[in-house]
């Protein structure tokens, strides 16, 4: 099967992250056994959904790893003239949700293992494929604590995150996390007597910004990202009950999207300390008042690649590229480089400027780039890469 056929079978499977995998990896799966390579699964708790880890090649070397996830952003209140869940050709684009982000790259990364299984390989081709990664690379943890365990790694990484195909060597990592405002509930008419905790909220979301400010003025600063610093953002707030009552909770999630050169540990201390001040403010009329602020599991680290590292030569190799950017978006590969210790660059078909959106499409020059680059990778494992 090639790229296309893959890619049409691939997307219409229903994988918004709300909903299970289990179909599409498992005929994935077979795909791959059939041709005889070696596949691992790493179900979830539920059983409903499932990493995939596949070996073409000799068993006893490192080879070059594919990653890409499988899970897609919901279509749900955008205005789609194209059926999401079909894949669709018109005026050069294939249209259908996940064709960027990123089921075009692992139906060529698929395409390319059957191939593999064909060629007498001295170094073998890895594929990983996760779930949930669209709600904060949750479900590849499993295949990353798999690896850290194995007594062989790959040698190299490549996340097939839409980069146009350019070589991407840096992301910044996100800390997410809910701040939660304990006030005092009253009745409107008395509410100077109460503790608003929209209000502390409002509090709150300033020091973020002040923090913002700062950071975007006299921060660190990376050209190489189209916002060159670090940045914290709000992006839900869940309060009340009725106008007529003082509400005593409010939650507010943020995040903070960090450079290699800001410790996001140190701004979320700074973040809890000045929270304990707006506490302060309150106390004298309620001294229940309080903020508790939770991380939330969809955390991960940034991935800073060395420009001069083997794996950026060996990709760009592949590409007949010169230059590397950074993305701004966040990815797996900063989990394998940091906790596996796999060199990671981020390189695929497509631009996130059409992925998550209605109509979402990849080019079919993309793809064929694409193909062209893992045709050029199969050459380099049969003949050996020195890793």
């Amino acid at each position: 099967m090639k790229t296309l056929e893959i890619l049409s079978h691939l997307i219409r499977y229903d994988t918004v992250s709300a909903n299970p995998n289990l179909d599409l990896i498992n005929w994935c799966a077979e795909l791959i056994q059939t041709a005889g390579g070696d596949v691992t699964l790493i179900p979830d708790a539920t059983g409903k959904k499932a990493n995939l880890y596949a070996t073409i090649g000799p068993k006893d070397r490192a080879g070059v790893m594919l990653s890409g996830h499988t899970d897609v952003v919901p279509v749900e209140g955008q205005a789609w003239t194209k059926p999401p869940f079909d894949l669709t050709f018109e005026d050069g684009k294939y249209f259908g949700r996940g064709t960027c982000d990123m089921k075009g790259f692992v139906a060529a990364a698929l395409a390319a293992g059957l191939q593999a299984a064909q060629k007498d390989l001295t170094t073998p081709l890895h594929l990983a494929f996760s779930y949930d990664e669209e709600i904060g690379c949750i479900g590849v943890r499993s295949l990353v604590d798999m690896l850290a365990k194995a007594p062989i790694k790959p040698a190299f990484c490549i996340v097939g995150e839409p980069t146009s195909m350019q070589v991407a060597v840096g992301h910044k990592g996100k800390m997410a996390a809910k701040a939660i405002m304990h006030g005092r509930a009253g009745h409107s008419a008395l509410a100077p007597m109460a503790v608003n905790a929209i209000y502390m909220a409002v509090d709150f979301i300033n020091v973020l910004r002040d923090i913002q400010d700062r950071l975007a003025t006299n921060g660190a600063q990376d050209a190489d990202y189209s916002v060159p610093y670090t940045t914290l953002h709000v992006g839900k707030i869940n309060a009340g009950v009725a106008l007529n009552i003082v509400p005593d909770r409010c939650e507010v999630l943020f995040e903070i999207r960090s450079l290699s050169e800001d410790n996001p540990d140190a701004l979320m201390e700074e973040i809890r300390t000045r929270a304990d001040e707006i506490v302060a403010q309150y106390q004298s009329v309620a001294p229940e008042v309080a903020i508790e602020i939770e991380p939330t599991p969809n955390t991960y680290p940034g991935l800073t690649t060395p420009k001069e590292a083997k794996v950026v030569q060996f990709v760009k190799s592949l590409l007949g590229a010169n230059d590397t950017m950074k993305v701004a978006f966040g990815t797996e590969g900063g989990l394998f480089s940091s906790q596996v210790g796999i060199p990671t660059v981020v390189c695929g078909p497509g631009s996130m400027d059409q992925g998550h959106k209605p109509d979402e499409f990849v080019s079919a020059d993309q793809l064929a780039k694409c193909d062209q680059m893992l045709a050029n990778l199969l050459t380099r494992l049969e003949a050996g890469i020195d890793v």
